[in-house]
């Protein structure tokens, strides 16, 4: 059964971190209709200006961030001591879980990609220890299309399998279309899924979805992407849903207002970081 588009969401500029101008389109109005997605914001710009000052060092708890780059680089630092940067076609992994503090540079002569917010199970918040994952190139499988190329950054393809973090799966998909291409892409039935256009206008499933928009997707077990007389690049994510009540303010995503506050409390009283916990 063909996945239909049930519900789009146009994103709209912003700017956050210190100064970094970027596209916000998934957030706190948007948690019930793309769960277990919370956040999605779009980077694409050729200004230096707009992005290098980046994300100084901030804290995060209960969820895990998956950042894509399809053009520049981004530098992740963070309390575990990890350095690293991931270059074109690249992915980040970090999952917050009881408590992470990390930054984030974006640099290039243009940056363009993404970062997602994946909830975590309530079970998992406060047990599952803060960790980092670059996917790199060469972890990346790609598989021809008739008209494109798929790129497998997480999860599983046509019964080939990548890197996939620990506490909710996840198919991520970079899907790049010439011109006049017309494809077929599975997606995991039952799964709760969405497309998000990068770059240039989609035809998803008889329906047409401008650039920089989430494109929420029916149940079913396929998408056909089309597009017309331009190249485009489109993400697909699905997952699980959850369907555990959400509890956001800023960084930290839990289940109920006694626990953020717990938090905010953590935070001030010098206690976030649960380096003693026991795992």
């Amino acid at each position: 059964m063909m996945r239909k588009v049930v519900h789009q969401t146009k994103g709209h500029k912003e700017i956050d971190g210190a100064g970094v101008h970027l596209v916000r389109v998934l957030g706190n109005q948007t948690t019930d209709i793309h769960d277990p997605f919370l956040m999605l914001d779009a980077f694409d710009s050729r200004n230096p200006s707009d992005y290098t000052a980046g994300f100084p060092m901030h804290p995060h708890r209960g969820i895990e961030t998956v950042s894509f780059i399809s053009k520049g680089e981004m530098l992740h630092r963070d309390h575990l001591g990890t350095e690293a940067v991931i270059y074109d076609g690249e992915a980040q992994w970090l999952t917050a879980g009881s408590g992470a503090e990390h930054e984030e540079f974006p640099g290039g002569e243009r940056i363009l990609g993404t970062q997602m917010w994946l909830n975590l199970p309530a079970k998992d918040k406060m047990t599952a220890p803060p960790a980092y994952h670059s996917i790199d190139k060469d972890e990346i499988k790609e598989f021809p299309l008739d008209g494109g190329i798929l790129r497998l950054v997480t999860g599983e393809y046509n019964n080939e399998k990548a890197w996939q973090g620990k506490y909710l799966p996840l198919d991520f998909y970079d899907i790049h279309l010439e011109p006049n291409a017309k494809v077929e892409i599975p997606v995991q039935e039952g799964w709760s899924a969405f497309v998000f256009t990068l770059v240039g206008d989609v035809e998803i499933s008889e329906t047409l979805v401008e650039e920089k928009t989430a494109a929420k997707l029916s149940d079913g077990n396929h998408i056909i992407l089309e597009t017309k007389d331009k190249t485009a690049e489109v993400l697909l994510y699905s997952s699980k849903r959850l369907d555990e009540p959400v509890a956001w303010a800023g960084p930290i995503v839990m289940n109920t207002i006694e626990e953020l506050n717990q938090a905010f409390d953590d935070l001030q009283e010098g206690r976030f970081i649960k380096e003693q916990t026991e795992y």
